[in-house]
């Protein structure tokens, strides 16, 4: 991370000493900060880079703010001149304020959250949850359904409606509106009085109490962010594919991890004969992975390989995101990919991988290092393998 924080130093007197001297005039206030030198803001600029800067968690973040700060920057030259301990703290409220809000998915329609930092504890949009459950895309009807339910639990005494809180959350139209929202309990009593197979369905989601495999296995992936195996493996390799499915299959398939022996077909595709695994994957693997067409292209051929009796799709996936990570610095958001869209340019890919390309590549995101892109991007991961 240190090298990061030398070239944007560097850059920080760079661009004081561009835009300094047609700054120098206005300063003649009193004020404190407006009586510092060119040479002085330099110096102050430089040692702000390097205090504050090095308490971020990863180099990541370091970079993703000083590319914030480098953008306004250049945008308004004049902000050099301020005091940089005063604009950084401004700066760090808002990088910190966006980590402050989450948006998961649920089925593909997305549930958003605030953190109540006094509280220590997140609160869920309930127009979101019941929109969730109820498969509803009409917002006027989520919103009338739960002005009906408020009214039959106001009846009922029920401390559910006295339970929620108005919060500010960000809408489709990029403004934000209070909202009513529950905590993580309220969440939980809400889902119970919709009392219909969909709410349970939910309610194992967010509480992670699936005990299919696949919702035992869903568990696994969330975890794998926290357990720091990702930061081990070697992308691209069939052993990294191997470690993957053993940790999210582990205990789940007793084949979890082990290449498959036997040959296997879905919709009517029959995938590689396994008795060539031998040569086929070392083949793959030697594929290069520099570029984004090389990189969907072993991808491609992984997939057609279909290496393990189950969980596929959900293990290349992951590895796929490694080596975007590894070569490009970019990772997919798979939430920006309609899961229908996905399957057909998939089952198309075999022939002409253009369509696949041409999902993937427009939702490619630097936020590589992120906790909520990669949660969104198992919780689409595992939706895609839904049985509709």
């Amino acid at each position: 991370m240190a090298h990061y924080t030398i070239i944007f130093t560097i850059f920080a007197y760079y661009l004081i000493h561009i835009f300094g001297k047609s700054n120098q005039q206005n300063k003649r206030s009193v004020d404190r900060k407006k009586k510092l030198s060119k040479d002085g803001l330099q110096k102050s600029w430089a040692r702000v880079f390097n205090r504050k800067l090095l308490r971020l968690q990863s180099s990541s973040a370091s970079l993703e703010l000083l590319f914030q700060i480098t953008e306004i920057l250049l945008v308004n030259p004049k902000e050099c001149m301020n005091t940089p301990d005063e604009y950084f703290f401004s700066i760090m409220a808002k990088h910190k304020e966006q980590h402050k809000k989450s948006i998961r998915f649920f089925n593909d329609r997305e549930v958003r959250a605030v953190w109540d930092e006094e509280n220590n504890k997140w609160w869920f949009s309930v127009l979101d949850i019941i929109a969730a459950i109820n498969e509803q895309d009409d917002y006027q009807k989520t919103r009338n359904y739960w002005k009906y339910l408020k009214t039959k639990l106001r009846k009922e005494n029920s401390q559910l409606v006295s339970a929620t809180n108005q919060l500010k959350l960000k809408a489709s139209d990029g403004k934000y509106y209070k909202t009513d929202t529950l905590d993580a309990e309220g969440v939980t009593l809400l889902a119970k009085q919709i009392n219909n197979t969909k709410a349970m369905n939910f309610l194992d989601w967010f509480l992670y109490s699936d005990n299919t495999i696949d919702g035992q296995s869903k568990k696994k992936a969330y975890q794998l962010f926290e357990s720091g195996i990702l930061k081990t493996v070697d992308p691209g390799t069939i052993k990294c594919l191997q470690q993957i499915h053993a940790y999210l299959f582990g205990g789940l398939y007793d084949f979890a991890g082990q290449i498959r022996t036997k040959n296997i077909s879905k919709g009517g595709f029959t995938f590689a004969n396994c008795m060539h695994f031998p040569a086929t994957l070392q083949t793959v693997e030697r594929m290069p992975e520099t570029t984004f067409d090389e990189i969907m292209d072993k991808y491609i051929e992984m997939n057609v390989a279909h290496p393990f009796m189950e969980g596929n799709g959900r293990s290349t996936r992951i590895w796929l995101d490694l080596m975007l990570k590894r070569s490009l610095k970019r990772c997919v958001d798979w939430s920006q990919i309609d899961k229908n869209d996905y399957l057909n340019a998939m089952r198309e890919s075999v022939a002409d991988s253009t369509h696949i390309k041409a999902l993937v590549q427009p939702v490619l995101t630097t936020k590589i290092d992120d906790r909520e892109m990669f949660m969104k991007g198992i919780d689409y991961s595992y939706y895609y393998e839904q049985n509709d």
